[in-house]
């Protein structure tokens, strides 16, 4: 077994990689815009709160008891139907109705990928979930209930941002395929 000063070191490196690539992500995702931006922001909102309600309304089986007790599998499949709802919506009322000053990750999708585009809807839904049991897996790997006091009620800053970081990396390769 590794001494646990390596185990923290190597824990600590792994999380700065990962807030490094995720703030990279956010910085090169200022050239396609705020439109791009705010609907990867959306994306992510989205899975999330479709994946509460129809985990409360129809979640029995649960996805990662020991790690995030609360999530299940029904909720995973409506974040992911969520986020393609919303991906239909915004390019067809937002994007293409409003003089917007750029295209949203949605429409960027379409235009490079088609319908395979409903497949990268699916993927980075999933992958947000992967980023808060991430974040939850280190947090119960260090004891704590929260990341932080900063916003009580709320888990603490990272529950906020756990789900972007590995979603904006991905969308922005997605959309360099």
């Amino acid at each position: 077994p590794r001494a646990p000063q390596q185990q923290g070191a190597g824990r600590l490196a792994l999380g700065a990689l990962l807030l490094w690539g995720a703030w990279l992500a956010i910085v090169q995702a200022k050239v396609h815009g705020i439109n791009f931006i705010l609907s990867v922001f959306c994306l992510v909102w989205m899975a999330d709160i479709a994946a509460y309600f129809g985990g409360r309304a129809f979640g029995k089986r649960k996805l990662a008891p020991s790690i995030s007790p609360g999530k299940s599998w029904a909720g995973v499949w409506s974040g992911q139907l969520g986020v393609i709802l919303l991906g239909i919506v915004w390019v067809h009322v937002i994007d293409m109705r409003f003089a917007v000053d750029s295209p949203s990750l949605f429409t960027l999708l379409l235009q490079r990928h088609g319908w395979v585009s409903l497949l990268a809807l699916i993927f980075l839904a999933a992958m947000s979930v992967v980023g808060d049991l991430f974040e939850s897996l280190v947090k119960r790997a260090v004891g704590a209930k929260d990341s932080s006091n900063l916003l009580p009620g709320h888990g603490g800053v990272l529950d906020r941002i756990d789900a972007l970081l590995p979603v904006f990396p991905l969308a922005l390769a997605l959309i360099s395929l």
